[in-house]
């Protein structure tokens, strides 16, 4: 029998074979995205099985497994880590046709050398296969993490961290890789979740200050900003569901600040014009220090309400949303940036692809060259349920009817695992396919200069000029 991931896996025409082999496939990785562990980096983290590694924090497989009928004792419960992991390779062979079953034999092969299928009968050889490897030096995280060819790392991080870790990375001479922090403020900004109230508290203990009033809020917040700009910081990140704006009186920002301070639910209009007026304020901050400002948004969270008092966030009952209106406030929300001379470089992620070609002609509407590089404001990847075959190629393909793709910069993990980066190959295959399947219909040229600027620009040129972090 064949291999099925084998070296010309998904490329389905000569053009895309070659543009994988003489470009793509040798390209560093730029990650300016993703939720690893600082900690597991800094301490150079050993897996002692395979399930730690694969399994633990990856809702995708979860989501999966329960939809198998898997008991939660086999997937986030107290079972044993052999069983989680059998459960996993019994649910595996019904994953055909979704991009966990090419994730899944991708990262086998990459990084164990297994060319099996994971399935109920080579649950055990493989099983066996991982751990026995696992167990040597070049299986730790940070050895990991170079034998992927990753340039740059950027986490996220809560604005009240201390980023002991960060900096203890930073002086690791022998680790090579930038890991740099983002700022993700987003319980900072949402005033009527349960989140807010400790948030707020627990600032006010980082910066040891009470935050009484909400200028002293931001003030604080915005130090935060700077501390994390003296750690390396150039990103930041912003989980919202829906994009916000409301006009707003400043006035008005104290009242509503001290309603939410005091655990009160404030009216839509009036969360609306607090977001705003945050967003505007760390917007302004990120462009002073020369920072890019990633927003992701549409996707509803913790819907299974029983799971989520049981298991807590980021469990895998989070969904794709809609909002009854995204083209005016997110041109309203990028507007009021440009206006203030406060729009920085910024990348847009919609999870619901309905919004593709929406976003697509919003960025349009803020691009200039004052930044000194073209491209400033991008339509990010597909994003967590659309970074699949058919999600990215319609992100591409948007970005490409809309903008320019030559100026995108590309894929990123959005992931808690260290075997992940598995996706930037995946991500590079179906690129190269896209490109490789205009050339041979004749609508793109067979420009070899051309076709290679393109494809490497995307894995990784772009990121490195886009964002203003010294990479060797």
């Amino acid at each position: 029998m064949s291999t099925f991931i084998h070296e010309n896996f998904m490329l389905t025409n000569q053009t895309a074979i070659e543009l994988y082999h003489n470009y793509a496939e040798k390209m560093p990785i730029y990650d300016y995205h993703c939720h690893l562990s600082p900690k597991d980096i800094a301490e150079n983290r050993k897996f002692n099985n395979i399930t730690e590694l694969w399994l633990e924090g990856d809702h995708y497989k979860w989501r999966a497994m329960r939809a198998h009928g898997i008991a939660e004792k086999y997937i986030t419960g107290d079972a044993d880590p052999k069983e989680k992991f059998a459960a996993w390779a019994k649910t595996v062979p019904y994953t055909l046709g979704n991009a966990l079953y090419h994730w899944t034999h991708i990262e086998l092969k990459k990084y164990f050398g297994i060319e099996e299928l994971l399935n109920e009968e080579s649950c055990e050889r493989i099983w066996n296969q991982c751990n026995e490897l696992l167990q040597q030096d070049n299986y730790s995280v940070r050895e990991l993490i170079k034998r992927s060819n990753v340039k740059v790392i950027g986490t996220t991080d809560e604005p009240t961290d201390d980023l002991q870790y960060h900096e203890i990375i930073a002086q690791l001479s022998e680790f090579p890789v930038k890991v740099i922090p983002s700022f993700r403020p987003d319980k900072g900004l949402e005033i009527n979740k349960k989140t807010f109230l400790p948030f707020v508290e627990e600032l006010e203990k980082t910066v040891n200050q009470n935050l009484t009033i909400y200028s002293e809020y931001v003030e604080a917040l915005l130090s935060r900003v700077q501390y994390f700009h003296e750690k390396g910081c150039r990103i930041s990140d912003h989980g919202l569901s829906e994009i916000p704006f409301a006009e707003f009186e400043v006035d008005e920002l104290d009242r509503i600040y001290q309603s939410g301070r005091k655990g009160n639910r404030v009216s839509l209009e009036d969360e609306n014009k607090f977001k705003t007026a945050l967003l505007m304020a760390l917007a302004k901050a990120y462009k002073e220090r020369n920072w890019a400002m990633q927003i992701h948004f549409g996707a509803i969270r913790n819907n299974n309400t029983k799971m989520f008092h049981k298991l807590g966030p980021d469990a895998g009952f989070d969904s794709i949303s809609d909002q009854g209106e995204v083209a005016q406030p997110l041109n309203a929300l990028l507007n009021s940036f440009e206006m203030r001379d406060s729009l920085p470089r910024t990348i847009v992620y919609n999870l619901n692809p309905v919004y593709n070609e929406l976003v697509g002609t919003t960025i349009q509407n803020f691009q200039s060259n004052e930044a000194g590089i073209a491209g400033k404001i991008q339509f990010g990847s597909g994003w967590w349920f659309n970074d699949t075959k058919p999600g990215m190629i319609r992100q591409l393909t948007a970005l490409a009817d809309q903008g320019l793709l030559m100026h995108f910069v590309g894929m990123l993990t959005d992931s808690r695992s260290f075997i992940s980066y598995s996706r930037h190959e995946y991500f590079r295959r179906i690129l190269c396919n896209l490109v490789g399947t205009w050339v041979e219909d004749g609508e793109i040229p067979n420009d070899p200069a051309l076709l290679q600027k393109l494809v490497e620009n995307i894995c990784y040129n772009n990121a490195k000029n886009y964002f203003a972090i010294e990479v060797e």
